[in-house]
């Protein structure tokens, strides 16, 4: 199902400028209305009410430029500032006609040049918001201008730039996809490093120094910031896994299932059992799990007959008590806690309050106890997370009493154990592992492990790369972690070496400075733009498995209308065709695409026990507002 260009590079082949041309010329009309050159006058209010002529910003990067030589602006710098390129070998194309049968590339320009300036202008090629803009006014970052082309593009994980060095090329998104070739190795080399050097300052907001590297990231994790020194010996032994399991390189996905569904479906709740269930604004659809996917029953749980009058679009669905029973979290703006919906019955039996010490708290997630938990028919925990807050609720009346659901108050939940950490966490998500060990994501780009027995100190804590992590999953072992930025996937090893050569997970114990570093999985430049600028990751989890001695073997994330799956075995082989002549943080491009014809709520496998003999892996289930999907996986031999 995955487009051709998701598998194999696009070679880059000569063409002549002419063809470029004509290309443009055709879309003038939209790039007027669409593209702003930094070479035209734009103009902004004067404090004497008079509408002057903005200088053009190649004109303003020339005084910031002067004063710097002058040092009249800005303070001496001990990093030499990373110098405009002056070689007239370089050519610059761009891949037109987008994702159809008329797609290549086409030399933009035969011989051009690029630089990196410093500036505090906003960035043409953005699509930024102006009040985004006048509060970032006095922020500087580094930008990428190339030759007499419409680019100027923040340096950012946005450009998705990804390196070829066998053909000294990078390929980058800059409202469009643009490819510069270099004369010489040298070159190319000058560039990559040039590049890597203001990301890292765009990034994190200092130069790349061996100083500012260890400040952010710590004597322990500098082999996330020099991957060559770091210990790989942790993912050495997965590839030894794979030797007893071998990797198949193509396998074919097939689609079992199609239906459509009410509108408004915003989450997908897989069971492991019997069933699985959209949840919509203004219900719940119940589907059947079989080996080839879910299949709709015609069954819909109403939300308005129901007790408490559940409001449209719940914020989460949790399923508990061997899937009997559904939390539905309220959404946001009411913050009035969870109902526990009786799914045999389909009516709310309970209404619960988020309280501690008589004040009513706010909670951004709730998830279950482990990865089983949601199987256990005798469930009365789960876990919740806030800004500052990681704790787990228990739903028994601490009094033993029965609750009168014709009470107007609501009961409330008891707050059994957690933390309320006073500042500085900025927790966004947060999953669990089979055994009840605890991953969480922050707004800072930290992953931080904790044990099942405390919440108050993170066992392991993970720095950041730049940028914030919005979703996190583990394995069922809990020996690999994956995170979600809007850019990339973060494949985190958790496994160390004690003092006493004991193997553990970072879940267990402090992991010292024997850490692995973490391999990224990514799309291509042609698949970011493809997916469309406003689209970001979302959702990235392993397959599902509930069982000791079982491995996970995919990743899936959703972007837009894309559903990506990585296959694990892969991303964890060192030796992965990928992963050759990379430099920095291995990165993996092989992945397979699923199309839809509108944006995914959700992708997710089903659980492992619904694998058929001689596929790989248990169904595929991808949801959007108005249709649901089932996918087998299978091998080709």
């Amino acid at each position: 199902m995955g487009a051709a260009h998701s598998h194999e590079d696009l070679e880059i082949c000569e063409s002549d400028e002419e063809e470029y041309e004509e290309y443009e010329e055709g879309r003038e009309q939209q790039e007027e209305d669409e593209f702003v050159d930094s070479r035209d006058d734009t103009f902004a209010s004067s404090s004497s009410s008079r509408l002057r002529p903005k200088p053009p910003s190649s004109s303003l990067d020339d005084v910031e430029s002067k004063l710097r030589a002058l040092k009249l602006k800005y303070p001496s710098s001990t990093q030499p500032q990373p110098p405009p390129s002056t070689q007239s070998s370089i050519k610059l194309f761009r891949y037109i006609n987008g994702n159809t049968p008329k797609a290549k590339w086409v030399t933009a320009e035969k011989s051009t040049s690029y630089s990196f300036v410093k500036t505090s202008q906003g960035d043409d090629d953005d699509d930024e918001d102006e009040d985004d803009q006048e509060a970032d006014s006095e922020k500087e970052w580094w930008v990428l201008k190339v030759g007499r082309s419409k680019i100027r593009r923040k340096v950012s994980d946005e450009m998705q730039l990804k390196s070829y060095r066998d053909q000294r090329r990078v390929d980058f998104v800059a409202r469009g996809v643009w490819a510069l070739r270099f004369a010489t190795l040298e070159d190319f080399a000058s560039f990559a490093s040039t590049y890597n050097s203001c990301l890292f300052e765009n990034n994190h907001g200092v130069e790349m120094n061996e100083a500012s590297k260890a400040k952010i990231f710590g004597k322990d994790f500098i082999g996330w910031a020099n991957p060559e020194a770091a210990d790989d010996s942790m993912w050495e032994d997965a590839d030894d896994i794979l030797l007893q399991s071998p990797v198949r390189d193509t396998q074919d996905l097939t689609e079992a299932f199609e239906e459509a569904t009410s509108e408004g479906i915003h989450s997908l709740a897989l069971g492991a059992l019997d069933n699985s269930f959209l949840v919509g604004s203004n219900g719940i659809q119940v589907f059947k799990n079989m080996r080839e996917g879910i299949q709709g029953k015609g069954v819909c749980v109403n939300f308005e007959g129901s007790y408490g009058g559940v409001h449209s679009e719940p914020r989460k669905a949790l399923l508990m008590r061997a899937e009997t029973n559904m939390l539905l979290m309220s959404p946001m703006s009411q913050n009035r806690g969870v109902h526990q919906l009786d799914i045999e019955t389909g009516k709310v039996i309970s209404e619960w309050k988020f309280e501690k010490d008589g004040v009513d708290i706010s909670m951004s997630d709730i998830t279950n106890d482990g990865k089983g938990a949601q199987l256990d028919p005798s469930a009365s925990t789960f876990l919740g997370l806030d800004n500052n807050r990681l704790c787990r609720w228990d739903m028994r009346d601490r009094y033993g009493m029965v609750q009168d659901l014709a009470s107007a108050n609501a009961p409330v939940l008891s707050w059994q154990q957690g933390h309320q950490f006073s500042r500085g966490t900025n927790f966004q998500c947060f999953a669990t592992t089979g055994d009840g060990s605890i991953v969480v994501g922050s707004l800072d780009g930290k992953i931080r492990l904790y044990s099942s027995n405390t919440m108050r100190q993170a066992k392991t804590a993970f720095p950041g790369l730049g940028a914030p992590v919005t979703h996190v999953d583990a394995t069922y072992d809990g020996k690999w972690i994956v995170g979600t930025t809007d850019t990339y996937l973060i494949v985190i090893c958790t496994l160390f070496t004690d003092k006493a050569g004991k193997t553990k997970t970072g879940f267990e114990g402090r992991m010292g400075n024997k850490i692995a570093a973490p391999r990224l999985l990514k799309l291509r430049p042609l698949d970011a733009h493809l997916a469309g600028s406003n689209n970001k990751f979302r959702n990235a989890q392993f397959s599902w498995v509930t069982e000791d001695g079982k491995q996970e073997r995919h990743v899936v994330a959703t972007v837009g209308k894309f559903s990506v799956i990585w296959n694990f075995q892969q991303v964890k082989n060192g030796s992965h065709e990928c992963y050759h002549e990379q430099e920095g943080l291995k990165k993996c491009y092989c992945y397979k695409i699923v199309l839809r014809n509108e944006s995914i709520v959700d992708s997710r496998f089903m659980n492992d026990n619904f694998a058929v003999s001689g596929s790989p892996e248990a169904p595929l289930v991808i949801a959007t507002p108005m249709k649901v999907s089932s996918f087998s996986l299978s091998s080709k031999r």
